[in-house]
Parts: structure tokens; sequence; C-alpha cells
């Protein structure tokens, strides 16, 4: 007689429990049901799963599903107007051909969007923009890691249903185990050990079958985890495949040509498929994906054992990712710059843009409801000169402000920004600090069909321009922006009071100081700042950072032996003072030099001239090294650093 889990479709064939989250997510393919629904919890809680299930019953009853992945999605409208053209079979241009095609493929459509935690910089577009223009029979589900935003309570259009996946009740979970060959007098102890968690269980599972004397019940779900995979890697009897896994806990996605280059001794296309065979690896359009609980922990393990192997390991696949990344088309650059990017972890550069921790603002273009609270938090933290700068700009471009609003929708801070070029030229001379901008620009001109953004103000209603989760939030938009103007986006533009509460990171990102370029408004100090990008726009950047992180030298500016510098292939001469100023930075490279020091060393010590003569062979030797200016970085108060990888 035919067991009932041998009718099962293969994807529920291991599948339990999960009732209650079944039936609500169902509740999707009702006429009134949610427009929108959140599914969230900690990886390895069985999302991915659970999704699988509903849309194979979905399916059975007729649905559609469009499912796309936020991992390889460009954080852009247009990168995902482009992923969905691809989901649906037909090129989409705007959101208003996006919802006349879902629209168009069947009675009930469900558009998914999978590990949505990494798509954050797209939130608010989403909110405000796509889905309150989806047709009656398209439903939105998104899964990730993180609870939505308050934001979405209030979002115009059809309810939204948050649901939250917690671990498998213990009768459940047994179950699992039991199916997978665990003896029913041990799965209770499992069950406790691995605290319900379903890719502990399947983890467990695996190991059982070689420790059956398996105990760990005072752990942590997190220890459970990594002593887990350390127990799985153990009994992966054969040395290449647990190579291979090493080796890949480095990399965001796995390929053939990854493996090639990690690995070279062996054959990347056999370590491939016995990758793809291991029960917590899944096959995905780009690559493979080791899973993200699993991943990490081995990343830990390596990194502690043996520091050297995951330094070599994140080399290698650094120099092949630039490699492949070479004559890469736009549709395919945001995740080649998403791969490096996974290779760093320097909160700095890797926060940026991939932040971690858990945001509740929801940042958004400010409305005319909003200008009392605008007016409120400028006139609370600017003086009366400051403010009407910044109250002009309110009444004349309001398109201009963005707003962080709190969990009842009330405006946190603001952001005011914009590109230069879409601006009125008159209006920018009318402010004291643009003005200095727009000189930086007649001094340093862009190159042609690249542009500049002004970050004119951020200031939160409790700190100002205080680092603060409300600056954190308004930071996270500005990224959004980045992607947005990219490939043409050249340069940023911005101004502080405060310095040192922001040097170090806006140094570490590339921004330089102007110094020439401070305003004083009711008696403060107004400081500008510029990050110049270079040609390859922000992913150019991007890239350099992470080389740096990594430790990845750069190409070689400086050749000794004809005084000269080399830019990209085109020698450019240089005055004795210049050659002095750039041997000595790039001879002390990544130390903070002081002008004394250097007006000793390269001028002579009888020389007695003023500081500020460095200053000038510093900016001509920066107007020489174009993109690559931002080598030679600005340490306030002291003098200069060279970097050979900015």
């Amino acid at each position: 007689m035919q067991r009932q889990t041998d009718r099962l479709h293969p994807v529920e064939q291991d599948f339990v429990g999960r009732g209650e989250e079944l039936k609500a997510l169902g509740t999707l393919l009702e006429p009134d049901g949610p427009g929108v629904t959140h599914v969230y919890g900690i990886a390895g809680i069985g999302k991915s799963r659970l999704l699988a299930v509903f849309a194979n019953r979905a399916r059975a009853e007729g649905a559609t599903i469009v499912r796309l992945d936020c991992r390889t999605m460009e954080p852009t409208t247009e990168g995902f107007l482009r992923e969905l053209g691809e989901a649906v079979g037909r090129r989409i241009g705007d959101v208003e051909q996006a919802c006349l095609r879902l629209g168009e493929l069947g009675a009930r459509v469900i558009l998914v969007l999978d590990t949505y935690e990494v798509y954050r910089l797209m939130d608010t577009w989403l909110r405000q923009t796509l889905v309150p223009a989806l047709p009656d029979n398209v439903r939105l589900l998104c899964l990730g890691r993180e609870s939505p935003l308050a934001a979405w309570r209030t979002a115009p259009g059809r309810p939204v249903r948050a649901l939250s996946l917690g671990a498998l009740e213990d009768a459940e979970a047994a179950r699992l185990l039991t199916r997978a060959g665990v003896p029913a007098k041990s799965a209770a102890r499992v069950v406790h050990a691995t605290h319900g968690h379903p890719l502990a269980l399947q983890l467990a599972a695996s190991a059982y079958a070689e420790r059956p004397d398996l105990a760990f019940e005072e752990l942590s779900l997190q220890q459970a985890l990594e002593a887990l995979t350390e127990m799985f890697l153990a009994d992966v009897r054969d040395p290449a495949t647990r190579r291979a896994l090493e080796a890949c806990s480095v990399v965001r996605r796995v390929t053939v040509s990854l493996l090639r280059a990690l690995l070279p001794d062996l054959a990347p296309r056999d370590a491939y498929d016995r990758l793809r065979a291991l029960p917590f690896v899944e096959p995905a359009d780009d690559g493979l994906l080791i899973h993200d609980a699993v991943r990490e922990a081995m990343a830990r393990s390596l990194r502690a054992r043996d520091p050297c192997a995951f330094l070599g390991y994140q080399k290698a696949a650094w120099q092949q990712l630039v490699e492949e990344t070479r004559g890469t088309g736009r549709g395919e650059l945001w995740r080649y710059t998403a791969d490096r990017l996974y290779l760093i972890e320097n909160p700095v550069v890797r926060e940026a843009f991939f932040p971690s921790g858990t945001q509740s603002l929801a940042v958004e273009p400010a409305t005319s409801d909003d200008g009392e609270a605008i007016v409120d938090i400028i006139q609370r933290w600017e003086g009366p000169e400051a403010a009407a700068y910044l109250q002009r700009w309110w009444r004349r471009r309001p398109d201009t402000f963005a707003v962080a609003r709190g969990r009842e929708g009330q405006v946190l801070g603001l952001c005011c920004k914009f590109v230069s070029d879409r601006v009125e030229p008159g209006w920018l001379r009318d402010d004291s600090v643009t003005d200095q901008w727009c000189q930086h620009l007649e001094a340093h001109p862009l190159p042609e069909n690249q542009r500049a953004l002004f970050c004119r103000r951020w200031l939160s209603v409790e700190k100002g321009e205080a680092p603060s989760s409300v600056q954190a939030a308004l930071w996270l938009d500005l990224k959004r922006t980045y992607m947005e103007l990219r490939p043409q986006l050249r340069r940023v533009y911005l101004t502080v009071q405060d310095l040192a509460a922001y040097a170090p990171v806006a140094t570490r990102l590339g921004f330089e100081v102007l110094e020439d370029r401070e305003q004083k408004l009711d008696g403060d100090s107004y400081h500008s700042a510029v990050l110049d990008f270079g040609p390859g726009s922000v992913d150019g950047w991007l890239a350099e950072l992470a080389a740096g992180e990594l430790g990845i030298e750069g190409e070689s500016l400086l050749d000794t032996q004809a005084r000269e510098l080399v830019v990209d292939g085109e020698r450019l001469s240089l005055t004795p003072l210049e050659f002095g100023v750039i041997k000595y930075l790039s001879d002390h490279e990544s130390e903070a030099v002081s002008r004394t020091d250097l007006l000793r060393h390269v001028w002579d010590t009888r020389y007695y001239g003023g500081s500020n003569v460095v200053d000038t062979v510093v900016r001509s030797l920066r107007r020489k090294l174009g993109h690559y200016a931002r080598r030679i970085e600005t340490v306030t108060g002291v003098g200069y650093r060279f970097r050979s990888h900015r």
C-alpha cells in the first residue's frame, strides 16, 4: 500500500507544521484578503520552505506566483522593473507597464519579494508608488528577517498583514526528526537542543546518523547552529566538498568561475555539483546560495581558526570578480558590486549600503502637511540666517525635502538634497553654502554628462545634525539616491557644523573637507565636504573601498624614476615640489603627515614660510591626479595622508 507521504508533492515531502501560517497566507487568494503580507523571522526559521509549500498550493488553485530574489536586484526603480520584466517575460519601462503586465497574468497573481531585508533602500518606493498602483488581482508577499516598518500600516491601498514566523512546536519538530531517521526516543532531546529551529533540526538530523550521542542542550540557538555546522562539516567525508564549503563561506554566491579561483587545484564543475547536492545549499539564477545561517557559522569558524586562509579566499574571490566585472552591462553591474561588497566586513563601508541593524523609521518625500513640522525643526536648530536659507528652499522647492517618520507618522527629521543642475542657478547663488559648492564646481568642472548631488542639510527633532537613528535613516535614503543617479553621479557635496562627529566615517568613505569653503552663519561655522566617486561613479567608488578593506594594492600612480604621475596611461610631469610632496606621502603611506614635516623634508629646514604653500602644492597634485585625487586625504588639524587603494 502506498504511504500517504509518497503521494505528496516533492516540496511537501518533509514539510511539517505551519498550519496557521499557511492558513494566513491562504487569505492572499481570497477576494477581500490583504493587499500586502510580510512574513518575517530569523535566518533558518523556514521562510523559504513555507513559501515553496504555499506557492505549490496556490498554483494548484490557479494562482500565478511571480518570485523576485532581492539579493540579485539592483536597489533602484530601474533595477526592480528590469528584474520584474525578466520574470514576467515582457520588457517593462515604468510602473504602469508593470501593473498592466501583472494584471494580465491571471485571476490571482502573487508578487513575491524574497530576502526582503536586503532591499531596504527600496521600501518607500514600493510602499508609496508600486503597491497603490497594483491592480485588484495582484497581491504582494514579502519575506525577510525583519518586521515591516510601522509606515506599512498606513500605506495607501488595501490592508497590510504582518506574520511572525517562530520555531516549530515540539511535536512538529519531533515529527520532522523522526521522518529524517532520528529515533523517537532521541527526538525530544534533539528538539530541546535545537530550540525547534528548522535549519538546526535539519543539520541535527544529518549529524545524528554519525553522532547518536549528540548532546549540546545548554547551548544557545546560535551556539547550537555553529556546533551543528562544525559537526556536519566533520562528517563530510570527502575533503573536496569540505574545502569547497569553507572556501565559499566568504562569498555571497557560488559560481563555477569563483570555485576555479578559490580552489585552483580542484575540478570546479565537480566541486560545484558536490555543493549543489548538500541539504542547505539552494540553486539560484546566478549560482548557488549557501544558507545564510550555515555560511555565517562557517565563516566565523574559518576566520577564527585560520585568518590567513580566510583572507586568502577573500582576495582570490575579489580578483576573480574584478576580472568578471570588466565589460559588464548595467543589468549585471549591481550583482558584481554586491558580490564585492559582501567580501568586506568593516561597518563603515558595508553598513553604508547594507545596514545590519533593525530599521524602525520610514523616510519619505515631504508633503505640504509636513510644512509646520519642518519649519519647527529648522528654527529649533538653526540660527536666523541659516534658517532663512533652508526655509527658502522649502518654499521654492519642497520636492527636495525628505522626512523621517516615527511609528505614528510624526516627522522626526528632515533632509534637503537635490541634483545641482536640476535647480535654478540663481537660487543656488542666493544660498551662501550652495554658492561655495558652485564655485568649487567652476574651479573643478565635472566631466561631460556627469553630475553633482547637493546634500544641503539634515536635522532631527532631538539631536539636530548629530549622529542618531534619525540621521542614520536619512543617510540610508541618501544612498538610495546615489544608486538612482549612477552612473552619472560623480560628486556629493554636504555641509556640517560638527566636523569631529563625522570626520572618522566621512574620511573613510572618501569625503574631503573643503577648507577654503567654510561659511559663517549666525556666528557658527558651516564646513563643506565633497566626495568624488571617480569615473566609475558609485560602483567604482564601492569597489575601491572594498579593495582598501581587503588590503589590495591599487594602481601605482607615481613613476619615481621618471618623476612623473601615470594616470590612466597618461604621463603628467611634476614640479620638484610636487614630486617631493607625493613621494614623501607615498613613502609614509597610511600615516598622517603634518604640514610641518612636509616643510622640513620637502622644502628644507631653513624654510620659514607659512604652511599654506603645502596646501597649494597638494591642490595642484589633486588636479593632476584627477579621479584619483581622493588618494591624498586631508587629516583635519594635522596635514595629509596617502593611500594607494583609494
